[in-house]
């Protein structure tokens, strides 16, 4: 006998087991207080997900260094270890010996001078913010140890930099009481002068900052020259002032591009390193990395030891809970990629700035200032002067009518009248992408210049093809005419009798 159990939906089950027929979706959201009720959870996450809809998509987002594209298997890792809370070090000590790993990876990669069989110093962070934010407290820490002891006054510390560093770096300065002295930029130059750096430095100078990557252009700062300019003072002054590289967004490119580059630790000065795994580590966002050169470059009471997580763990960082997935994430790819596989991806993110790059150039309207040898990224400003500065923006508003998100800035002090578009080229920015950019451009070129000229603004341009006329027509039966035209907003096709039509958006 077959007993048959059926199971009544009380009023509210059954309203929300069809999402968009429920009540849910008529009645206000509570946005800034708690609802009284609970909702179904079909209906919130079908709420949320639509407004999430209204986003711009990642892909698009040529204005972040960050990586928004990984493999199906890593996706899955970051699944499977979002519960693991990064702190539980006893708990999760595969997670942390996977930690271990990539620190040692990464310092072996910047030529840090680690003996066989012996372990790196470094740790993970949330990204390079708080990589520097750590590495900067070593410096000041350093400095202070070393003024008490010469009985010198150690309350007016500074960092010399360049006026293109990242906002990071301006936090640091802030929020621990350091003065940052910035090397002004100049007309084609826009990155720090490694002379007028070291002219800047003196006793209370706790480190000089250099980027292997610029923010503004994605150039390269010549750490190898900074490194012997500030030697030679080092050695009449006694001061002994280190430098540290921000390479949160060349660290992965330079080994595996230039690697003839002495930049990382082949540099007896450079005492640490940070680096963003979540830019062309190719991890999502959420991780950094800072290494230094030895144990002694970071002073032991910036480490605290706790217990009471079931045995003696170190930890150096700013926060103290964090996700593991993004450590989990590193790991993956290392392991998958190797340096093969990062070479193959940087090299064909070079490959795509060149084509964005000789586009750009063939439209006559830009002037190119990244440089081709840096992070794959293409810089340009519009020429014209004034005008051409407006045109940035401008332009930078019209490309999202296509989904791209191009950022339109000024530069730093005393370039400020210079305005700039850069467009960022990620592992998931291949041919055809840049290829269908490109074509964008110009259309949107093509709309400015007539909305400039008080015409109608075309928003789409269309290629119909009229084919071979009908038979009897009297025409040439291989006879075509091609007409292009304006449209606005709208694709539109052609039928003609015997012949064939098509549009090209």
């Amino acid at each position: 006998m077959v007993l048959t159990h059926v199971e009544e939906l009380d009023d509210a089950a059954a309203a929300s087991a069809v999402v968009f027929a429920s009540r849910y979706v008529q009645e206000p959201l509570p946005r800034y207080e708690l609802g009284q009720k609970s909702i179904s959870k079909d209906a919130a996450y079908q709420i949320i997900h639509d407004e999430l809809l209204l986003d711009s998509s990642p892909r698009l987002n040529l204005a972040s260094f960050v990586t928004t594209w990984m493999e199906p298997e890593c996706d899955r890792l970051i699944l499977e270890g979002i519960n693991k809370n990064y702190a539980d070090m006893d708990e999760y000590p595969v997670t942390t010996e996977l930690q271990n790993r990539c620190v040692n990876i990464i310092a072996r990669l910047f030529n840090a001078p680690v003996g066989d069989g012996e372990k790196a110093v470094g740790v993970g962070t949330v990204g390079s913010s708080e990589a520097i934010m750590l590495a900067g407290l070593a410096f000041k820490r350093r400095w202070q140890h070393r003024r008490r002891a010469a009985g010198k006054p150690c309350d007016r510390p500074n960092i010399v930099t360049g006026a293109n560093v990242q906002v990071c770096w301006e936090k640091f300065a802030r929020y621990f009481e350091v003065e940052l002295k910035e090397v002004r930029l100049r007309e084609g130059r826009y990155v720090m002068d490694p002379d007028e750096a070291v002219a800047m430095v003196d006793e209370n100078t706790i480190c000089v900052a250099a980027i292997l990557g610029s923010t503004l252009t994605g150039e390269f700062e010549d750490v190898k020259r900074l490194n012997d300019l500030l030697a030679a003072r080092n050695r009449r002054t006694g001061w002994g002032t280190p430098i540290h590289v921000d390479a949160a967004s060349g660290g992965f490119i330079a080994p595996f591009l230039y690697p003839e580059l002495e930049w990382d630790f082949r540099l007896p000065l450079v005492k640490s390193i940070n680096v963003s795994g979540h830019k062309y580590g190719l991890v999502y966002a959420g991780v950094g990395w800072v290494v230094w050169r030895s144990k002694e470059d970071l002073p032991e009471d910036l480490i605290f030891h706790i217990n009471y997580l079931g045995a003696d763990q170190p930890t150096f960082t700013l926060n103290f809970s964090k996700g593991s997935s993004q450590i989990i994430a590193q790991y993956y790819q290392f392991l998958r990629l190797g340096f093969e596989g990062y070479r193959n991806v940087m090299e064909n993110c070079m490959e795509s700035a060149r084509i964005l790059r000789e586009g750009l150039e063939r439209t006559g309207r830009f002037t190119i200032i990244s440089k081709e040898r840096g992070v794959p990224l293409v810089a340009f400003t519009p020429k014209g002067g004034e005008e051409g500065a407006s045109l940035a923006f401008r332009l930078s508003s019209e490309l999202r009518r296509f989904g791209w998100i191009v950022p339109a800035y000024t530069m730093p002090a005393d370039l400020e009248r210079m305005a700039v578009l850069r467009v960022v080229v990620r592992e998931d920015f291949g041919r055809p992408l840049a290829e269908r950019f490109l074509a964008h451009v110009r259309m949107a070129l093509d709309a400015l210049d007539d909305e400039a000229r008080g015409g109608p603004v075309p928003r789409m341009r269309v290629t119909i093809e009229l084919g071979p006329a009908a038979k009897g027509s009297g025409e040439e039966a291989s006879a075509r005419v091609v007409k292009r035209e304006s449209v606005v907003a709208v694709q539109r096709s052609v039928s003609v009798a015997g012949g064939k039509t098509k549009g090209v958006c």
